[in-house]
Order: structure tokens, then C-alpha cells, then sequence
């Protein structure tokens, strides 16, 4: 890791690759100033294997709570348990419809240039999940997305299928520091819409076991407002979407909607592909979250406007050594 912080230190040095190295000395700094910080998730970060620098990043304390999509929380674990089964595509770019629908016949569904095995990953956590959801609902119980996910892991009951160095999981190394994760639109995702489906099938009875969004912002505004009082927060968004605006909106609401005092954000930096647009989210500039009052006048920001893939291991490397 050494190594690579000192080659980014010699050659980043203007452009978006200056605003790397920034981002990454103020989010040390942030650090070493007592802060916490929240890392994002959109897009499909687990299935391009970033558990690998993330999990590295929650074990040494850098990360200290979580927002992802119900994509990055379940791939990981598919990855976990299958990994020996994906198939990668680097020529991607030149398939066609018929390729496309030849992998599906196969039963591989295609992420970009990575195929997930649908029996070997997918279907084996949903007979997983389909016996924890029904213990929950035996036992009158009722736990949030993640909440699963760590009882899936719990006890090494899953050891035995791992296909990967566990130590490259990002779940697993955040259910073993107990840190808090926000699932926003569950529903939108394969475990989500396999849950759907055995509560219509009745294999399930209730919807209700699997704790709300609205029960999810509602335990964000107590974590935010608790760990606000001892340490500054910051927030580290990797893509756009649903995983960064939901937890972002906790100020405003704390602040405006419940009429409370708090510190807005105190470190802020997203990864971005998109270009900023009319109406649109992930490439609106950071200063435009200064008028909703989730970041305020003197919040360090900072906008990576590159492949998220390439620059957060980069970045990561550089914090590591911080």
C-alpha cells in the first residue's frame, strides 16, 4: 500500500487525480480529528470484488457505517459463496440480444462483463434466507435487511461454501465489527424480489418481518443524532441513486422536520460517472446540497468525476497509509 500511496503522491498532481489525493488526505484528517464516516454504495461495487479494499478499510476503522443498495449487500455474499461460478466477459462490448439471451437460457445474469451463476450464487442464499425469514416469523420477530444478512454469516454456519479469502468480504467483515447498514428500496433487488415472491406463494406470511424504509430513516436519525453528539460524521459516496440520497436527507430532516440542532455533514466527497445535468442527482455539484441543508458553507467537498473502480482502491491505498 506504501508503495502505491507514493506513486499517487508524485503523480497526481492536477485534474481529477489531484482532487484523489485531496479527498483522501482530508477524509485522514477527518479521522484523526475524531470523525466517523459513512461509506455509499450504488451500482454494482461488490460484484467488481471492491469488498477486497472496503472490508481492509472497515477493519482498520475507517469506516464506521454503511448505505448500499440491496444489490452491493446481497452480491457480496453471492460472491462469497460463488465465485468459482461467475464468468467474466471481457469482450463484453460486442455481444449482441442473442448473446445476451443465450447467458440468461444458462441462467447467468450478466453484470457489465461479469456473469452471476443464478443456482450456485442466488438461489443458494434464497433457501438460506427463506429459513431465516420463517424463524423470524415463527418467532414473532422482526429485523432490518442487513440484519439477515449477519445471521446468515453468525456461527460460520456458511464457512463451508465460502469460494473466496473471507477476508475479501465487506458483509462479513462489517457483521464482525457490528456496524449499522441502511438498506433503502430493499424491494429493488434479487433477495427483495424473491421475498416478494414467497409471501405470495405463502411460503412467508408477512410482509412485515423485514423492517421498513421508513423504519430505516427512522433508525438513521437516531444513529446520526447519537454519534453526532461525540463525533463529527462524513460521507463518502461511491456512485449516485437511492444508497446516497437516502442518508444524506437525515440532516435536513433532524434539523427542519424535527426541529432539533445538529452538525450537518463534516466531510463530503462522491465518485461520479455522470455529468452534471439538468435535475440531475448523482451529478449535481456538492454545493447544491448546501441549499437542502445537508452540507454547510465550510463542509470539505469534493467531486471524483471518474470510474469508481479505478479511483477508490487508489484512494484507499492512500488512507490506509494515512
Amino acid at each position: 500500500m506504501g508503495d502505491v500511496k507514493n506513486f499517487i503522491v508524485r503523480h497526481f498532481r492536477h485534474f481529477n487525480a489531484a482532487t484523489l489525493v485531496d479527498a483522501a488526505e482530508a477524509w485522514g484528517r477527518h479521522l484523526s480529528q475524531g470523525g466517523a464516516m459513512l461509506l455509499t454504495l450504488g451500482g454494482a461495487m461488490s460484484t467488481a470484488e471492491m469488498g477486497i479494499v472496503i472490508a481492509e478499510l472497515i477493519r482498520k476503522n475507517k469506516i464506521h457505517a454503511l448505505s448500499v443498495t440491496g444489490a452491493n449487500l446481497e452480491e457480496d455474499i453471492f460472491n462469497l459463496v460463488a465465485q468459482r461460478s461467475y464468468q467474466r466477459f471481457p469482450n463484453f462490448r460486442e455481444f449482441g440480444p442473442t448473446q445476451d439471451k443465450a447467458l440468461y437460457d444458462r441462467g447467468m445474469n450478466r453484470v457489465t462483463d461479469t456473469a452471476i451463476p443464478e443456482q450456485e450464487a442466488m438461489r443458494k442464499i434464497e433457501r438460506r434466507m427463506v429459513e431465516l425469514w420463517q424463524r423470524a416469523e415463527q418467532r414473532g420477530e422482526r429485523y432490518f435487511p442487513h440484519e439477515y444478512f449477519y445471521q446468515l454469516l453468525e456461527g460460520g454456519n456458511l464457512e463451508s461454501e465460502y469460494e473466496i479469502d473471507p477476508k475479501n468480504s465487506w458483509v462479513l467483515a462489517a457483521a464482525e465489527h457490528k456496524l449499522p447498514i441502511w438498506v433503502p428500496g430493499w424491494e429493488d433487488s434479487t433477495l427483495g424480489n424473491m421475498f416478494v415472491g414467497n409471501v405470495i406463494s405463502k411460503k412467508i406470511g408477512d410482509y412485515r418481518i423485514v423492517k421498513s424504509g421508513l423504519e430505516q430513516m427512522d433508525s438513521l436519525v437516531r444513529w446520526y443524532t447519537e454519534t453526532d453528539a461525540t463525533r463529527r460524521l462524513g460521507f463518502f459516496q461511491v456512485g449516485g441513486g437511492i444508497s446516497g440520497d437516502f442518508p444524506i436527507c437525515v440532516v435536513p430532516l433532524i434539523e427542519q422536520d424535527l426541529g432539533r440542532t445538529v452538525r450537518k455533514w463534516g466531510y463530503f466527497c462522491q465518485i461520479s460517472e455522470s455529468s452534471t445535468s439538468y435535475g440531475s442527482y448523482s451529478g449535481a455539484p456538492p454545493t447544491e446540497k448546501i441549499t437542502w441543508g445537508k452540507l454547510d458553507v465550510d463542509t470539505p467537498r469534493f467531486m471524483i468525476e471518474s470510474d469508481a473502480t479505478i479511483v477508490f482502491p487508489l484512494l484507499a491505498a492512500y488512507l490506509l497509509e494515512f
